[in-house]
């Protein structure tokens, strides 16, 4: 397995790549690098390898691809034949169906040219800067579900990865009696108390939080760390919380071919502050319990965050309540299982020193009462046993859904799915996206996580019958995006 470890923070770029059939790995990684070095960036920059789709599976560009670590994504030659290019050529034009291959592939997806063509005996590149992160170049870290719902009413929403009809009417019930306490301070030992004998710890290693948000936060602003290293793809707060704090972070990215799966070994040894995702967002993919533990070590901060975990039935190779593992933080999220995004509540698990140095860093009474209220009712036996019958529930819809998704050649789903979300891979998938949000459904970009490109979608699972629908929506979206 090959990770990419990049310097967040610096510049972030996409390479069009063009190639004459045959060309070695060893003469696309020349080309590219030599580009780079001319406006002072290293391969760790790259965010993607771009090229024309005729030319997407030639070795040559795959295996430079998977030298740096990052994706190749592939544009029709009628995309980039639309593609204003500053140094077009006819010869390639009748050759490619486009003017400029590397040229074109660079800026396909916005940004701005770097470095124009650049030419070996058998290769050519060029080098734009990465659209979307509004300052940096690289994906825009600060982009969530919840964006793809906003504008249009009505849309069945598989962008937010909160379960679908909840809360249910018991907690919600409970939420409000707490409402009659307002006038009083919060006060959140009752609350702290259940999670930690949910957990079977000392109430000395937990910290209740505004949602595992803040708890990213929390981390960035109080940890005293070097070199800061967050695997990705992930949800990507933990790395703008960590850029906000002034860290300079560094990224493994996961790689496709690999499933998305981690070895401790991509993990630079002298990180001192390892973040990673279990189920990961975006990928649903469950990391064995055992994996993770190989990445601890003294000296290091291992962040594990388990959001999804209780989603996944009997929260199998999960790490909260683990007290052997040197440095170990789980981060738990009680608003996705329980739709409770807008009352915002989590926590943390971790060794008592460092929930005191993070307690320390929050403002007073950071968890209002209705969330206490909402936390101390969410550990109970009877909403484990809820939940527990939820995530199998989830599981089998999964399941329809990915059989569901099977049946076009178009799509590729990251398996196994282990989280009540999959991730999907097809062509064009800004059109279909759109297409789809004509049809009534929202789905998630994908780009915005680093590792990904613009090919990638997330969907969440909801019932058979709201899937059903959803694939009769996606045959008419792709459909229409292929005429």
């Amino acid at each position: 397995m090959i990770g990419l470890i990049s310097r967040a923070g610096a510049a972030r770029v996409v390479v069009g790549v063009g190639a004459r059939e045959g060309v070695s790995v060893d003469e696309v990684c020349g080309v590219v690098e030599e580009a780079l070095r001319g406006v002072g960036l290293t391969p760790a920059a790259v965010t993607a390898l771009a090229t024309v789709e005729g030319k997407a599976g030639e070795a040559g560009i795959v295996g430079a691809a998977a030298r740096f670590g990052v994706p190749v994504v592939a544009y029709d030659a009628r995309t980039l034949a639309g593609v204003p290019v500053p140094h077009p050529s006819a010869a390639v034009e009748s050759a490619a169906g486009t003017p400029s291959v590397a040229e074109a592939a660079a800026l396909a997806a916005g940004g701005e040219l770097l470095v124009p063509k650049q030419r070996s005996e058998r290769a050519t590149c060029a080098v734009a800067t990465a659209a979307g992160s509004g300052g940096d170049g690289g994906p825009d870290l600060r982009h969530h579900g919840d964006a793809e719902v906003r504008g249009i009413a009505g849309l069945v929403d598989l962008a937010v990865n909160v379960r679908a009809d909840t809360p249910p009417e018991w907690l919600r019930r409970h939420i409000a009696l707490s409402l009659d306490t307002l006038a009083a301070y919060p006060d959140g030992r009752e609350a702290r108390a259940a999670v930690a004998e949910r957990h079977g710890l000392p109430v000395e290693r937990v910290l209740l939080t505004a949602g595992a948000a803040e708890a990213f936060v929390l981390l960035a602003r109080a940890l005293r760390v070097r070199r800061p290293v967050v695997v990705h793809p992930q949800f990507t707060e933990p790395e703008a919380a960590l850029l906000d704090a002034g860290h300079r972070v560094e990224r493994v990215l996961l790689r496709e071919e690999d499933g998305f799966r981690l070895d401790p070994a991509d993990v630079p040894e002298e990180a001192d502050l390892v973040v990673v995702g279990n189920p990961t967002n975006p990928t649903s993919v469950l990391h064995p319990a055992a994996t993770l533990v190989k990445l601890a070590r003294p000296g290091r901060v291992l962040v594990v965050d388990e959001a999804f975990m209780d989603a996944v039935p009997g929260e199998r190779e999960a790490l909260a309540g683990r007290t052997d593992v040197p440095g170990l933080v789980v981060l738990r999220s009680l608003t996705k299982t329980w739709g409770l995004a807008g009352l915002r509540i989590g926590y943390v698990l971790a060794e008592p020193e460092t929930i005191a140095l993070l307690e320390r860093a929050q403002p007073l009474w950071p968890v209002s009462t209705p969330a206490l209220a909402a936390a101390e009712a969410c550990v109970s036996e009877r909403a484990l046993a809820e939940a527990e019958e939820a995530a199998r529930q989830i599981a089998v819809d999964r399941d329809h859904l990915l059989a569901g998704l099977a049946e076009f050649e178009e799509i590729r789903a990251v398996r196994p799915a282990e989280g009540p979300f999959v991730l999907i891979r097809v062509d064009r998938a800004d059109e279909v996206r759109a297409r789809l949000r004509t049809l009534g459904f929202a789905a998630r970009r994908g780009d915005t996580f680093p590792g990904l490109g613009p090919d990638w979608l997330r969907l969440a699972v909801r019932d058979r019958a709201t899937t059903g629908r959803f694939l009769q929506a996606l045959d008419q979206a792709l459909t229409l995006t292929t005429r």
